[in-house]
């Protein structure tokens, strides 16, 4: 076996890999970096750029469909599968390409092929070619799909969203069991390019949301289009042949049975930390067996003093969306150079926390939203979408938006939001939120007319109200 030193090891080459390789490198330390898979990143193979792939097609379905609504005179809507995953593939695979090509731009002598374990806190062995001894290891080594352990009687007939986007013609039936970001964005696309579906979960789960108000709304706006059953009781699914059944229970011990081409499993994923040898470090591990850390700093958790190990990207589970990993891996590669050089770590701010399902509408979530506020110390304001000038004018009409404050400070806390544009709305209000302004400050902002834009307006206005009949 061929041993290395280096000064920082990078386990997994995807978004959060790639941007620590880069920032130890601009830093001074050698570095090596260490991928079992495919090279290309989570979000170009199989995650953000496909699935928004997906998604444009089947909003070009939908927007044909819906515009005799507008006076405008249509035919029926043709579907060409094949063509529509032809495109979703090859432009994914462009998208790949653009990542090969810095992996490529690598040199060869700072890449390792194979599957990382840990000896001991500073030494990984790849396989059974290389042992790489190092004085900081960064952890970016991704998340894998979970509770497909339910349905492994299926076969080749169960599915995930990486499988989906290999799929060379659309099927005629799916059952999506999991209605969060990935089931319903999925979910609906399949709906809208003429794919039979059902959207099926157990704990009453939509997307993002944890506001019991906007989620309500967000569940009679999915479900007037597609079958959602969110809290649905669906005994074990069964293979048929070249197909699955699902049987799902109704009122008073009623049966009732389905048949689909593909059962689409998206429930969820979860920090890849099968045998990489956690058992033979000191780093202290959570019920789930992902290491402890410091978001500010990525800096594991260790029984034995300064961790000299780094933790970023999906594998931290902290919020797994590309930017994140862009900037975990960014300062885990900074801070992993500064241990290894004795230099100590420095911690960063982290962004303000926003997440955004693309669904139509879509949904949105800033600053953890309702599920991070202390009870009895905020106050709300919302605003609906039915009436609102622009979004009727698109014939886009449908929405919830509720935004957040302290009634002490008047300081803006979060929101959350199924809306038209969603994807606009939300980021005025995360950048909102990381300056610290209060809800009187952001409506000393612009709002032009008509736009979508005023719906967040009128939402603070409302705030504002409550705040001021709060402090009165």
């Amino acid at each position: 076996m061929k041993t290395m030193q280096v000064d920082v090891a990078i386990m997994g080459a995807g978004t959060a890999g790639l941007a620590a390789y880069r920032a130890a490198r601009t830093m001074g330390a050698s570095v090596v970096s260490i991928e079992d898979g495919e090279y290309g990143t989570t979000c170009a193979r199989v995650g953000c750029m496909p699935s928004k792939l997906l998604i444009a097609a089947a909003d070009a379905a939908h927007a044909v469909a819906r515009a005799s609504g507008f006076g405008v005179g249509t035919g029926p809507v043709a579907i060409d599968g094949r063509k529509v995953m032809e495109r979703v593939r090859r432009e994914r695979d462009r998208f790949v390409g653009f990542v090969l090509s810095g992996v490529n731009a690598m040199p060869e002598s700072e890449r390792l092929r194979g599957r990382a374990r840990f000896v001991d806190d500073r030494t990984l062995e790849v396989d059974d070619h290389t042992r790489v001894v190092a004085r900081s290891i960064v952890m970016a080594t991704g998340a894998r799909a979970t509770g497909l352990r339910d349905f492994s009687n299926l076969g080749e007939r169960l599915v995930i969203n990486d499988d989906v986007f290999n799929w060379d013609d659309l099927p005629a039936s799916v059952a999506v069991v999991g209605p969060g970001i990935i089931g319903l964005e999925l979910g609906q696309a399949l709906h809208r390019l003429g794919v039979r579906i059902s959207v099926l979960g157990r704990g009453g789960r939509v997307g993002p949301l944890s506001d019991p108000v906007v989620r309500d709304n967000a569940l009679a706006i999915f479900g007037s289009e597609f079958r959602l059953e969110v809290a649905a009781r669906m005994s074990q699914p069964e293979r048929d042949g070249g197909g699955v059944i699902v049987r799902l229970g109704g009122p008073e011990g009623s049966l009732r049975e389905e048949h689909f081409d593909y059962l689409l499993a998206a429930t969820g994923r979860a920090p890849d930390m099968q045998d990489i040898g956690l058992d033979r470090t000191s780093l202290s591990l959570d019920g789930k067996g992902v290491p402890a850390f410091d978001p500010s700093t990525t800096r594991t958790v260790s029984t034995e003093g300064a961790s000299p190990v780094f933790l970023a990207g999906d594998a931290s589970n902290f919020i797994p969306l590309l930017h994140e990993a862009v900037d975990e891996g960014r300062i885990a590669g900074t801070n992993a150079a500064r241990h290894a050089q004795g230099k100590p770590v420095q911690p960063e701010r982290r962004r303000a926390a926003l997440s955004i399902a693309f669904t139509d509408p879509q949904m949105a979530v800033v600053g953890g939203g309702f599920r991070k506020q202390v009870r009895g110390s905020f106050v709300t304001g919302q605003a609906g979408f039915e009436d609102q000038g622009r979004a009727r004018i698109l014939r886009r009409n449908t929405g919830l938006l509720r935004v957040y404050g302290d009634p002490i400070s008047g300081r803006f806390l979060g929101a959350e939001m199924i809306a038209p544009e969603g994807e606009r709305l939300a980021h005025l209000l995360a950048w909102a939120l990381q300056k610290g302004m209060t809800v009187a400050e952001m409506l000393e902002m612009p709002f032009y007319h008509p736009v979508i834009e005023e719906g967040v307006r009128t939402a603070l206005r409302d705030l504002l109200r409550r705040i001021q009949g709060l402090g009165t």
